[in-house]
């Protein structure tokens, strides 16, 4: 195996076929391996270290088009073909459900169904629901779709007028303040303390944000973050429960890890407890939700918090063509930061492609009629719409693309609308399918059909689908692309699979509905650079990239600055071969030019110089591996040793967690005072009661009885307390320790 940071040499037969995607494409319905060494064949020398590094900590730090996902689906399914693990102890977690759905699919394929793939909300809701009613009791509370009209409802009860933008920035500031547990009255202090321009004076937004919490506890319902919140909050207090997780889930893995908040880093820690069998795979050059609370310090640090763990750098990228590859890799050559600082230098497997073509119009709608001219011509030429993507940096953009390839007759989808099997004509499209299966021989439609494309051809054409698309665009052909993608579908699946019937047909659709593994359709796809993340096509169209645009206007500080870069960087590695990147001078025809291309572009497009001075970024070289310490006499340890706690009365080594959290036996005699713990419990529930909070999350009962017996007297004291950290003890250190001292403590105000 290569030293790190050189490159591996290709094994010599299985790896590299045809230069093209060995890591990313595969026939749509592959044959399963038929044992657990051939799921590793296909992959290349960094990719198996991934799939067979089954023990202990692993960080995969993975570039753009690299395989990630193949790289970890298939370590999985190695570990389950093996009997190395035990599919229902797997929990894999990812952000998306599509992203979610996408490795169930490919799990399935690699035989490896029953695994647990999971968004990190699926995976804690499916823990609360079935935990709430041992942990709390009755029914876990509703859970709302959209939080948006409780939040105006919140603002409106507290005298505050908001407009719909500003309503929609002030829900996503009580998304940022919960996923990094930052209660109503701290909101203030952290949002200056984190740089973050707020939509409105954050005296303000901590009020709503006190009223939305009470206003939520008032109709009994819960949001989003909340699901996370409780999840933590049970798992803390209640080490049955914990122990019961644990139990069930002994290995874990983590995609996307450069995306992970402070709340979601707390769940994971908690559902690991003090084992280390986790594999996270990440990019800190693909951290662009930081707005969310997303960062990439858990990624960074993940080396420092396992001493002992496996480095694996996948930086063969299979996705895009050199000339792609030169241009992303120049965009990173000029970041500053320290996610910069760990970039990844990637190594185009492809054959050489076009280079990307920088097209400047004197206005939007000339850009967008560009793009769809262009367009139009390489659809003439084969290439497929669905192969084809434009990509913007705001949704404000989408409506002048939409109308530039309507008149161009191009069909176009919207990135972001519902999943595909969730539509309506494809859910009817389902039951027809389904009813002709079971009944079909009494079905005059099926009479000529005498195969099972031309089955599937003659049930959905009672469904509205017909040999030629509609004209026009809107609602019509959209249901039309639907079924022409099921059309395609049956087609794919009776070559890959003869003599399947449309039954074979109706489960295979069964399946993908469960894993949301959507069949492609046709269209051009517009999305934002956001939603693009983890997409890939073709041919995409970068538009607007622009100064005011990329970067983003309100991008002020160095750190937005990056994060705009690594945005455009997401962007620039969606291509596979062809890319187009465009900018207007003006708005509107007519305007005032004086508009320039984005500064991301300098040195890098022809005819410009680069801005970037000493002091760039070097990264951290090629792919390879860095092994973690070893069990050899003279390896150093991996992990630091802890001392053992032993029961301060009778000195016996404690292990069960809450008799550490104690310092003490259970049944140990007792030297707490009761008067102070019940004092302490009635400025708790003062103080869930502000924070729209369980009683738990300020301080569990077992840490109220550890300082209740201990009853500290300086910060010192209080912080050695087990369940006192740090965020606790600058918010509540000081009215417990005013208690202690047998001082009244004042109570705040609402809204406070």
């Amino acid at each position: 195996m290569p030293a790190c940071g050189q490159p591996a040499q290709p094994s010599p037969a299985t790896w590299q076929h045809g230069h093209v995607t060995a890591a990313t494409h595969s026939t749509l319905f592959p044959q399963v391996p038929d044992s657990a060494d051939a799921v590793l064949e296909g992959l290349d020398p960094e990719q198996r270290e991934v799939a067979t590094a089954l023990q202990g900590p692993v960080c995969v730090l993975a570039g753009a088009g690299t395989g990630k996902t193949r790289a970890i689906t298939h370590r999985i399914a190695y570990g389950v073909r093996a009997g190395i693990l035990q599919p229902s102890s797997v929990l894999a977690v990812t952000f998306t459900n599509r992203a979610a759905g996408e490795m169930r699919g490919r799990l399935r394929q690699l035989g490896a169904a029953g695994v647990q793939a999971r968004t990190f909300h699926s995976a804690a809701l499916r823990q609360l629901q079935y935990f709430w009613p041992k942990a709390v009791g009755g029914s876990l509370p509703r859970l709302v779709d959209r939080k948006i009209q409780l939040v105006a409802d919140a603002a409106a009860a507290c005298r505050i007028r908001l407009d719909r933008n500003e309503l929609r920035d002030v829900t996503a500031e009580i998304e940022w303040s919960k996923v990094t547990q930052t209660v109503p009255a701290d909101y203030p202090p952290a949002v200056a303390k984190a740089g973050r321009d707020a939509p409105r004076d954050p005296a303000e937004i901590a009020q709503i944000y006190n009223v939305y919490e009470d206003l939520k506890r008032d109709r009994s319902v819960i949001d989003f973050e909340d699901v996370l919140l409780l999840t933590v909050g049970i798992l803390q207090d209640r080490h049955d429960i914990a122990d019961q997780v644990r139990s069930q889930y002994q290995h874990f893995v983590v995609d996307e890890y450069q995306d992970v908040s402070p709340l979601q880093q707390r769940l994971l820690e908690l559902w690991l407890g003090d084992r280390d069998n986790l594999c996270v795979v990440g990019d800190a050059s693909q951290t662009i939700y930081s707005f969310t609370g997303a960062t990439p310090d858990h990624l960074l640090d993940f080396r420092t918090r396992h001493p002992g763990a496996t480095v694996v750098k996948l930086v063969r990228d299979y996705r895009s063509t050199p000339q792609v590859v030169h241009l992303a890799n120049g965009l990173l050559a000029q970041a500053r930061g320290r996610a910069a600082d760990h970039r990844l230098e990637l190594v185009s497997q492809r054959d050489p492609g076009p280079e990307p073509v920088y097209t400047e119009y004197t206005d939007e709608p000339a850009e967008a009629e560009g793009a769809a001219r262009r367009i139009r011509e390489l659809m003439d030429s084969g290439v497929p719409a669905a192969e084809i993507a434009i990509l913007f940096r705001t949704n404000a953009q989408t409506e002048t693309y939409e109308q530039a390839l309507a008149d161009a007759g191009v069909p176009y989808q919207l990135r972001g609308a519902e999943r595909f099997f969730d539509r309506p004509e494809v859910r009817k499209a389902g039951v027809a399918l389904r009813g002709a299966a079971r009944f079909g021989g009494n079905d005059s439609l099926l009479d000529d059909a005498v195969d099972l494309p031309s089955q599937v051809r003659a049930v959905l054409s009672g469904e509205g689908w017909t040999t030629q698309p509609p004209a026009g665009s809107g609602a019509v052909r959209e249901r039309w692309e639907s079924l022409a993608a099921l059309v395609n579908l049956a087609q794919d699946f009776a070559a890959a699979k003869p003599g399947a019937t449309l039954a074979d047909l109706v489960a295979e659709l069964d399946e993908r509905a469960n894993a949301q593994h959507a069949p492609t359709v046709q269209g051009v796809t517009l999305a934002s650079l956001h939603s693009a993340k983890g997409l890939e096509w073709d041919v995409v169209f970068l538009v607007g990239v622009a100064e005011g645009m990329m970067p983003i206007t309100y991008a002020k500080t160095d750190e937005q600055i990056e994060e705009e870069r690594r945005l455009l960087y997401v962007g620039v590695t969606r291509a596979r071969q062809h890319l187009h990147v465009s900018w207007a001078l003006t708005r509107a025809p007519g305007g005032r030019p004086n508009r320039r291309p984005s500064r991301f572009l300098d040195g890098l497009r022809p005819g410009s110089t680069s801005t970037a001075g000493r002091g760039a970024a070097v990264g951290s070289g090629g792919g390879g591996v860095e092994r973690g310490f070893t069990s050899r006499p003279d390896a150093a340890p991996r992990r630091a040793q802890r001392t053992p706690a032993r029961c301060r009365v009778c000195g016996r080594t404690l292990t069960d967690a809450g008799e550490m959290k104690l310092m003490r036996c259970e049944g140990c005699p007792s030297d707490m005072d009761e008067g102070l713990y019940e004092r302490l419990r009635e400025w708790r529930g003062v103080q869930a009661r502000l924070s729209g909070q369980p009683d738990f999350c300020v301080f569990t009962d077992r840490t109220l009885m550890a300082i209740a017996e201990a009853e500290p007297i300086s910060p010192v004291e209080l912080s050695r307390i087990p369940g006192v950290l740090k965020r606790k003890l600058d918010r509540y250190g000081a009215d417990v320790l005013a208690i202690c001292a047998g001082q009244e403590v004042e109570e705040a105000a609402d809204g406070e």
